[in-house]
């Protein structure tokens, strides 16, 4: 498909040429997304050579209706490298947000109970999801890149036709997204989201929650996200909670497709429900 493409200015937080990206800090993009900090792909490595973090660049933003990558990548020297740093036009404030202390769980720990609020403003906790499988992932509504949340919600919506026309296939299978921009996305907000992508209140909802919850939940499972400037940069998790309330799978990034979530849930339907699922209530 033809590419949109965009004239970017921005400032390298972090540089892996290994794995083909950059996290940058870039500008708003006018018609298409704010300020944010993201991980931008490239396809060749060699358009980050001779680049160095805190390096104010420009650069061309390519996006499909799949995937983006930028291009032309070229370090800004002199003034105008110094007014990118010094808070003109994408200052490097952070807001920070309250955390607690939560432990990391692994492939086998028992889920721990958070409560959240779906798109229809119920109330979800997940301690009353005994005997069911369950899987969920992190976005946000304003998300403009197609391989970053859309991918994830695209991802939800094939799992969800192909369980749901799955021939004498398991029935206690659930699937959420939880946001990580719960200012933003109200339920009503996230009703509006649900409807883009077809999403059966039934089988898959949108949840939100307080947002030390969902910090403290994403943390559990290494999603890493925070808000410079009020925007959102971050990383991938999907998690697989079996019948029995324990972690099953904990999936990184955006390359695993919906056939594979779908068998992993068929299997985590299968599992003998546990006593009691999880620990106290978050």
């Amino acid at each position: 498909a033809a590419a949109r493409t965009f004239e970017v200015k921005g400032v390298i937080k972090e540089l892996h040429p290994e794995k083909l990206f950059a996290k940058v800090k870039h500008e708003e993009i006018p018609d298409y997304m704010p300020a944010m900090t993201m991980n931008l792909t490239v396809r060749d490595a060699r358009e980050l050579a001779g680049l160095a973090p805190a390096d104010a660049i420009t650069f061309r933003l390519n996006v499909t209706a799949d995937e983006h990558w930028i291009d032309r990548v070229k370090k800004v020297a002199g003034v105008e490298a110094a007014k990118a740093e010094s808070g003109n036009p994408f200052p490097d404030a952070r807001e920070w947000r309250r955390v607690r202390f939560v432990e990391p769980l692994n492939i086998g720990d028992a889920m721990e109970n958070y409560r959240f609020t779906n798109e229809l403003g119920q109330a979800v906790t997940l301690a009353e999801l005994k005997g069911q499988a369950y899987a969920f992932t992190f976005i946000f509504t304003r998300c403009p890149l197609p391989d970053f949340c859309p991918r994830m919600s695209s991802q939800f919506q094939d799992a969800q036709r192909l369980l749901a026309n799955r021939a004498a296939g398991p029935t206690n299978w659930r699937l959420f997204s939880i946001t990580m921009d719960p200012e933003f996305d109200t339920p009503e907000v996230l009703q509006h989201y649900a409807s883009r992508f077809k999403s059966d209140p039934n089988r898959w909802q949108q949840l939100t929650a307080p947002l030390i919850d969902i910090t403290a939940i994403g943390e559990q499972f290494g999603l890493e996200f925070y808000r410079p400037d009020g925007t959102i940069s971050h990383n991938l998790r999907t998690v697989v909670i079996d019948a029995a309330g324990k972690v099953q799978n904990i999936i990184i990034g955006n390359s695993w497709k919906a056939a594979e979530l779908v068998e992993y849930l068929v299997k985590a339907a299968a599992a003998k429900p546990a006593e009691s699922a999880g620990a106290g209530v978050k």
